[in-house]
């Protein structure tokens, strides 16, 4: 049993557990039934007849792929799911056929002792405004026609521009049309679109309440399975045009491609064609040219409706049939009051998805998640239980250029370039503190898990694919896992993708971060064969700690394993540390600082039972 204790994760027994795991999988993100892999066009537009049954693998795949997890070490999964995978046919309609075999892949990981948690994915809102996440009818009952999301530059999704699509491109979704109006009605509906209303219910109440039906069914079908520890929220959120001051201007974290304002997106998305500026860069991005976006005059809405947001009078049509922005800083002030997302919109919801998990599975535990890049939100003593802060973090400047660049680092959270090696280090590390740091002190001190972390695996041109030489792709994700270990943090990577390929990678946007492919597989019989960078994330950690781990260092080119803890005495099991086969199966020296240990060569485990000392050390080294 998993439990929260203080800052840490706990056992029955008392023991600090380190959680190392996986995201399962990248391409859960699209259905199964028909292929819904990005690249492919057809049948995109059929949003009921599909199924995500054999997603993240078929079901007599499980063992193969679940050997595979265990043996590499890992002890925890983010098993994903989709809204869309529960009730894509219909409001109200759930896929029981799917929920049936979520539960028997679910029941199979805890037969390999693998725990998880659930984590109802989502990507830029929606598969059809270029991500995952919500069934397409949500844009229906909203008046929206989602072919038309293209010509009104509404979202650049990957199924109706092809291929080549541009590279991490799917981000600015976030912040064109489709998506930033989904988030703003499903986060804020009741105070800046109080009159748009679906079915006669406030349309915030609408898309709240379906998710949360939608996430419990999932909930009362997996509830008294051991293994499933608890629910993440709801993966990256996005604050739409929530607290913009000014919608005239361009926002969003990455400014890519064609870069419309809030403005200029209404416009679009009501049919009046404009020019607008194509943006690239990655730090700083800059104008590079301009496109007339809309020239067909296309309206992403079907008769009858119309956009929520000259509804609400945000913006209007005048005398001479022109559009006029009435509000510019519409969504920045509620009566006269500065919104703040976390505050005013984020934690009701994180408080009302409690209480509905709770309400089937009282012990589940809530994993919170934030808008990627940004500070954890604010919660008082006594306001959280049983809760852990599940925030994302990758190398952006290897994730977006897909290159590694060994002396250079940039880190979203704090701005900060990093120029030479022990400079990145130092940055990687420092933001993970703070990432922890704010879950102890400014959410009632829970602990932190990291939900994403990973590198793409195809660097440089896909170039290793070709030499079979993977260094490169071993050292950017070496050095991301050891800002983790620096600060003592458990986490999930990102991802294993049961399906992937070299050339179309996760099935998803182009990505590409599994840490398998069949591609790569040579050996079947080799458990290791089809991994990629195994040696750098098959390594060794404290699972179990009796007392409160204070080090771990381990590099996995030497393979090379320090691991040092303040004991406690009242703990009676022992310490146990994973202990690789593909690291020390060839021989290895161990030394402890006191007490005894013993290894299971075959369950990869060394079991430490420490002495009297009030500090412990370990140190593995392969012969």
């Amino acid at each position: 049993m998993i439990q929260t204790k203080g800052h840490w994760f706990s056992d029955e027994s008392g023991r600090t557990v380190l959680l190392r795991g996986v995201n399962l999988g990248g391409s859960s993100k699209v259905p199964f039934t028909p292929d819904g892999a990005t690249y492919r066009q057809e049948g995109f537009f059929d949003t009921k007849n599909i199924s995500f049954v054999g997603r993240p693998f078929p079901l007599e795949e499980a063992d193969e792929h679940f050997t595979r997890i265990k043996a590499w070490g890992f002890n925890f999964l983010r098993f994903l799911i989709t809204w869309e995978a529960v009730e894509h046919e219909s409001p109200g309609k759930y896929d029981e056929e799917y929920l049936d075999y979520l539960y028997k892949v679910v029941k199979k990981a805890g037969e390999y002792g693998l725990n998880l948690f659930i984590d109802p994915h989502q990507d830029v809102w929606s598969r059809f405004s270029g991500g995952d996440g919500a069934p397409g009818w949500v844009f229906d009952v909203l008046g929206m026609d989602i072919t038309k999301i293209k010509e009104t530059g509404a979202a650049i999704v990957h199924q109706t521009i092809g291929d080549p699509y541009p590279r991490m491109i799917w981000g600015t979704n976030n912040a064109k049309y489709a998506a930033a109006t989904m988030y703003t009605l499903f986060f804020a509906g009741n105070d800046f679109a109080p009159n748009c209303q679906v079915d006669g219910v406030p349309v915030q109440e609408y898309l709240q309440q379906h998710y949360f039906n939608a996430v419990k069914q999932v909930v009362k079908k997996l509830k008294g399975l051991p293994n499933v520890v608890g629910y993440d929220t709801l993966n990256e959120p996005a604050s739409g045009y929530i607290g913009l001051g000014d919608l005239t201007k361009k926002f969003g974290e990455t400014q890519m491609g064609l870069t419309p304002s809030p403005w200029q997106s209404f416009q679009l998305a009501s049919g009046y064609p404009l020019t607008i500026d194509f943006m690239r860069g990655l730090l700083n991005p800059r104008k590079t040219g301009e496109e007339l976006v809309n020239p067909g005059k296309v309206s992403l809405f079907r008769d009858g409706f119309r956009c929520p947001w000259l509804q609400s009078g945000v913006w209007q049509i005048d005398a001479s049939g022109n559009p006029v922005l009435s509000q510019p800083g519409y969504f920045s002030a509620v009566n006269g009051k500065p919104v703040d997302f976390n505050r005013d919109y984020f934690k009701p919801f994180v408080t009302r998805f409690t209480e509905m998990v709770r309400s089937v599975d009282k012990d589940a535990m809530i994993f919170i998640e934030t808008v990627p890049n940004t500070h954890s939100p604010e919660y008082r003593s006594g306001e959280l239980s049983n809760t852990a802060y599940a925030a994302h973090w990758y190398d952006d400047m290897v994730l977006v250029l897909k290159r590694f660049i060994p002396w250079l680092g940039y880190d979203t959270l704090t701005d900060t370039i990093a120029v030479g090696a022990k400079k990145v280090r130092k940055v990687f590390a420092g933001t993970h503190a703070i990432v922890k740091r704010e879950a102890i002190e400014k959410m009632d001190g829970i602990p932190t898990l990291i939900g994403e972390i990973g590198i793409p695996f195809d660097l440089n041109g896909r170039k290793a694919y070709k030499t079979g030489n993977f260094r490169d792709q071993e050292k950017a994700l070496a050095r991301s896992l050891r800002a983790l270990d620096d600060n003592l943090l458990s986490y999930t990577l990102w991802n294993y993708t049961s399906d992937n390929t070299n050339e179309h990678g996760d099935l998803w946007n182009d990505e590409d971060l599994s840490l398998f492919s069949r591609d790569q597989q040579t050996d079947p019989s080799d458990i290791n064969s089809g991994g990629r960078a195994v040696r750098v994330f098959a390594r060794p950690y404290p699972v179990k700690t009796a007392g409160k781990p204070t080090l771990i260092e381990f590099d996995p080119f030497s393979s090379k394993f320090v691991f040092e803890f303040k004991g406690n005495a009242s703990i009676k099991a022992p310490t146990e540390i994973h202990f690789p086969a593909i690291h020390y199966g060839k021989g290895y020296t161990v030394s402890v600082s006191d007490g005894s240990y013993e290894v299971d060569a075959q369950k990869q485990l060394l079991t430490y039972h420490a002495g009297s000392a009030d500090a412990h050390r370990v140190e593995i080294r392969r012969k």
